[in-house]
């Protein structure tokens, strides 16, 4: 690892080159605005039939990363041989946003207007189209297979972000959201009530695969949700300091505000959001703070109004997630959960999305994690899940990545969640045999919701200012209807704060991460970073402290490339990826150096006593690197393109599966393709007789076993009994160990070894009870007495 002296070195070679050598000046590079990691047909797991034997072949989909220069924009290909591809690069001016657009569901009613062109690029750029509208206020569609301009899209407006899915485009402007069908571009439904964030994001929403999420300005009472955001009752010592510090400031900038109103200057600082945004409040008190996720399938054509006039057609949920205005928001792969950060980015929210097919306010919103970054003030840019969703990154504006574990169903991560590979069920085996959950559920029911021993740290939902409040008659409905097991009703599952395990601060330039070991290659090229993986991270000089000014980063996991830069001559090892718990973490900088950083998880070193609840820590260290910024000498790589571009290849691919899932002739194809022989998995060709003969087969089960055996219960112990010299053996039927007769001497019965066992937990001494009366016997007890009583363990 780099010394203090080293580092300083680094970075007087890396930041002000020539004032110590002669040397000149490193090559010019191109300024980058923004990266962003794209999904899209060529990395698409589901859909692209290349990856569907994704465990037999060893086929990884690659990273797809996309670059907006000053000037143009650059879409850069990292497959899982590590060696970067550049698959598009032009130079047209500033670019706002851009997308590659999946190819879209089709079915027998719904066809693509665009099968031919795809795939395509969506861009929101500076000149638009037709040149007379304002900057930024037109989404340009364009044709990577033929190079031409399929469609153009006009706003009033500037444009702020782009969004898509296989359903939808989504275009983002100021308070507003619109909504285009992806077979189409027509447009399929719009919102007008979105919260105004400051910034940098200016409205943010987050579209999973079916849901789109956004922040609304008010919230309707008739369509709230149960559950949303607890209170964050965690303020440090720390916190209060700082926002101690923060009152005075923001005294102190009022003051100067005032002072510049009187001599008539407007001040640098404030931009015109905010000005907007004071002018908006002072018209109607919008509340911030409010998420509306609404289903973009069912939802109503035209304006989407949530109020209290309106059905919630296509509402899933409304609820409340901060008291700030929300900053940023992402779902997981799967779309049942929702992160959420506000503009002081001190805690971010991961909610699970429990729907009721009904209405929204029946659907429950589960607050499962408080992820605390820390007490001061940051910008949220980024938000990334794993694969897997047991670790979500977010990436500030300051260019620091934060590494939080998360459970997909809540609780506390520790090692039995984390140290494995796979993906562990909630309740582990011996919680599930001991009837824990039972007794929990008693406690809590009892003491109504979820409540903390400790006063004052209740997080309970009643104890919560945002809060609905929930109905004791519905507790009474879930127990009537014999259906403890639904998650929509109560009780709540606790929040857990949990704490980032890694904070992974951009360094100024590559140089500073480690020493730089073996060939330092610009352009495309791979280079490894050999470095220990100590726990002490090298000395890095954050960007925030030095330039003092914002930085864009954005993050994705991924399957280890660096294998590659260590060991070219090695060829890759099925079982290679499966050695680490977690994939790699790729971040890409605003200087244009994408890093893989290997995160390994480990039980707290801290720690007397390792156990499956032992505490996580995390060690990271940076592998591998790729210099992927443009200069000005490089050429563009424009449409159209051949065919054989992977981009192109990956769009034939999904297309063509699309049209057999559809049950479509896919064009070009030969003849009429029934269903059955167009996918075999789906369906294979059954006889009418076999159906007929399909019930005799059924294995009906009557009745399901005991929940848990008695001897699996925590309260029974089971002993090792080593006997010496001459052993009775007892068994359940033998009479030994009772005494023959009123007169008897107890003999000795067993010699035991003393080490391992309490003699007095045996209770040998020849206790004696009245044998139990059986119902329908006419003998006496007393004559009874000396006849053993059987108790077969197993009735």
């Amino acid at each position: 690892e780099q010394s203090y002296m080293e580092s300083v070195v680094t970075f007087l070679q890396d930041v002000v080159p020539q004032a110590y050598s002669g040397t000149p000046p490193a090559e010019e590079k191109e300024k980058i605005i923004w990266v962003r990691f794209e999904n899209a047909d060529l990395n698409d797991t589901s859909r692209n039939m290349e990856f569907h034997e994704i465990h037999s072949t060893g086929n990884e989909p690659p990273l797809l990363l996309m670059i907006g220069y000053s000037d143009g924009m650059q879409v850069w290909s990292i497959p899982i041989s590590g060696e970067a591809q550049e698959l598009f690069s032009v130079r047209h001016g500033p670019v706002r946003a851009a997308r590659i657009l999946p190819a879209p569901q089709i079915s027998a009613q719904k066809c693509d207007n665009f099968s031919e062109k795809r795939p395509l690029l969506g861009v929101c750029k500076s000149i638009g189209s037709s040149g007379t509208s304002p900057p930024y206020c037109c989404v340009d569609l364009y044709s990577l297979r033929t190079g031409e301009m399929v469609k153009s899209i006009q706003f009033k407006t500037p444009i702020y972000d782009l969004h898509c899915n296989k359903r939808i485009l989504v275009v983002v402007l100021q308070e507003k959201i619109a909504a285009f069908d992806s077979c189409t571009f027509t447009k399929k439904f719009f919102v007008t009530s979105c919260y105004p964030c400051p910034g940098p994001n200016m409205n943010p929403i987050a579209l999973g695969s079916r849901w789109l999420a956004y922040a609304e300005n008010k919230l309707i009472r008739c369509h709230q949700s149960r559950g949303g955001a607890c209170g964050d009752n965690i303020q440090s010592y720390t916190a209060t300091v700082i926002s101690a510090a923060k009152t005075i400031k923001t005294g102190l900038t009022m003051v100067g505000k005032v002072v510049t109103q009187l001599t008539g200057t407007l001040p640098s600082g404030a931009t015109e959001e905010e000005i907007l945004a004071h002018s908006n409040i002072r018209r109607s008190p919008l509340v911030p703070g409010i998420v509306t996720i609404i289903d973009t399938e069912t939802v109503a054509e035209g304006q989407v109004l949530v109020s209290e006039d309106s059905d919630s057609d296509g509402i899933v949920a409304h609820f409340p997630a901060h008291e700030k205005p929300i900053c940023c928001m992402a779902f997981n792969p799967s779309g049942m959960l929702l992160v959420t950060t506000d503009t002081l980015g001190h805690d971010f929210h991961v909610f699970q999305i429990l729907t009721h097919p009904w209405s929204s306010s029946q659907s429950a919103v589960h607050h499962l994690y408080t992820l605390h970054r820390g007490e001061t003030e940051a910008k949220v840019q980024d938000i990334s899940f794993s694969h897997d969703c047991r670790w979500v990154v977010v990436s500030t504006l300051r260019g620091t990545s934060h590494v939080f574990p998360i459970n997909p169903y809540g609780g506390q991560p520790c090692v039995r969640t984390h140290m494995s590979p796979r993906v562990v069920n909630r309740m582990s085996r011996f919680q599930k045999s001991a009837g824990l959950e039972e007794i929990e559920q008693e406690l809590t029911s009892k003491q109504g919701g979820r409540c903390s021993p400790v006063p004052g740290l209740s997080s309970s939902p009643s104890g919560s200012p945002l809060h609905g409040k929930l109905n004791s008659q519905d507790t009474y409905n879930n127990f009537t209807n014999n259906n403890p097991g639904n998650p929509r009703l109560l009780p709540l599952p606790s929040l857990t704060v949990v704490l980032p395990l890694a904070q992974i601060k951009q360094p100024m330039t590559l140089g500073t991460i480690t020493k730089r070991t073996g060939p330092y290659l610009f352009g495309a090229g791979c280079f490894s970073i050999k470095a220990p993986c100590k726990s002490k991270p090298a000395p890095q000089i954050s960007p925030s402290k030095s330039v003092g000014g914002e930085f864009c980063v954005a993050a994705v996991f991924g399957s280890s490339r660096s294998w590659f830069a260590n060991n070219p001559g090695l060829k890759r090892e099925k079982d290679q990826s499966k050695q680490f718990v977690v994939e790699s973490l790729y971040i890409i900088s605003c200087y244009g150096s994408l890093v893989e950083h290997v995160l390994e998880p480990r039980p707290l070193s801290t720690a007397p006593k390792i156990s499956d609840d032992t505490p996580l820590e995390m060690l990271t260290c940076p592998r591998a690197s790729w210099t992927l910024v443009r200069t000005p000498q490089w050429n563009e790589l424009q449409p159209p393109f051949n065919a054989n571009h992977p981009l192109l290849l990956a769009a034939d691919a999904v297309q063509y599966y699309q049209y057999l899932l559809a049950g479509l002739v896919p064009p070009g194809s030969p003849g009429p393709i029934t269903r059955h022989e167009s996918y075999d998995s789906l369906a294979s060709d059954h006889s009418g007789q076999e159906d007929e003969e399909w019930l005799s087969q059924v294995e009906i089960v009557t009745h399901t076993g005991p929940h848990r055996r008695l001897w699996m219960g925590p309260q029974f112990q089971f002993k090792t009994i080593h006997p010496s010299g001459q052993t009775t053996i007892i068994s359940s039927s033998s009479s030994v160990l009772q005494s023959h007769g009123p007169s008897d001497t107890p003999q000795p019965l067993l010699d035991f070894d003393t080490d391992d066992l309490d003699l007095n937990s045996l209770r040998i001494q020849p206790v004696r009870s009245e044998p139990v009366s059986m119902p329908g016997s006419s003998r006496p007890v007393s004559d009874r007495r000396g006849v053993s009583t059987v108790i077969d363990a197993t009735s």
